[in-house]
Parts: structure tokens; C-alpha cells; sequence
């Protein structure tokens, strides 16, 4: 019996993983941010001025990607880290001016590259398959806590 990629969802996952990235890149691109800075966008959109540790406990990335993609960030003037006014060490992120204006942009971005993958799906398929994908998330979660 032989293994069928593309009867395994850690492939097919892998693929769409790829496949969500590319679609977003090159508006992400012209926009002035990347794909993988995009998550951390979405948090701070949502809640701007958390600690680096309040952002790897929302998203759920290991500390050195997160290190990284914050680095580029403050070089690309997306975001600002300042000294946290109770903790020496722990800095506060917050959204620059250039990276709250993006948010419009970057949420239009990546719905077209959502629309461009699902292409050909019927709004219900579309919104099953985005549930099943929520459940599977949930269930990989739990794997994590045991």
C-alpha cells in the first residue's frame, strides 16, 4: 500500500498554505509588506500596543519567527517597539502611522487572494470548507495542550 499525497491533509493543507501566500504576495508586495507580516498586521489592527509575549500567545508562532518578522517590520517603519513602562524586559509594539493606514489596503489584498483561490466555489462550499478548516485548527490546538 503506497501513501497518496493528495489523500493527506498535511499535504493538501501544505499546498493551499502555499498557494493562499502567492496570491497574497505580489499585492502584499506592492503594498509594502510581506505575507508572513501579515498575522502579526491583523493582531495589532485589532488590539495595537501589545508586548512581543502577548503577540506570540495571540498567534501562536515561535518566538525567533516572530523575533525576525518584528525586526523587518520596525525596518520597513510598520511598527515601533518601546521600552515597557513596568517590565525592563519586555518592549510594547505598536502600529506606526504607514502600518494602521495599510489596514484597508492589506484586508482588500488578501480577500482577493481568498477570492482568487476559491474560485469556482459556491458561497456555501466555501463557507463549509472555511468551517471544517476552523474545526481541524481547533483539533491541532488540543494536540498542542496534551
Amino acid at each position: 500500500m503506497s501513501f497518496e499525497r493528495t489523500n493527506s491533509a498535511l499535504y493538501l493543507s501544505s499546498q493551499l498554505a502555499k498557494g493562499l501566500g502567492r496570491a497574497l504576495h505580489k499585492r502584499a508586495a506592492a503594498l509594502g509588506f510581506s505575507p508572513g507580516q501579515f498575522p502579526v498586521l491583523l493582531v495589532l489592527w485589532h488590539e495595537d500596543g501589545l508586548t512581543q509575549r502577548q503577540l506570540l500567545d495571540r498567534m501562536e508562532v515561535e518566538q525567533a519567527t516572530l523575533a525576525n518578522t518584528l525586526a523587518r517590520m520596525e525596518r520597513d517603519g510598520l511598527i515601533l517597539r518601546s521600552p515597557h513602562p513596568c517590565d525592563r524586559r519586555a518592549q510594547i509594539v505598536t502600529l506606526t502611522a504607514r502600518g494602521r493606514e495599510l489596514e484597508r489596503f492589506a484586508t482588500e489584498a488578501a480577500t482577493l487572494a481568498d477570492d482568487e483561490i476559491f474560485a469556482g466555489f459556491r458561497t456555501f462550499e466555501r463557507e463549509l470548507l472555511m468551517e471544517y478548516m476552523r474545526m481541524a485548527l481547533a483539533n491541532a490546538r488540543n494536540l498542542q495542550r496534551d
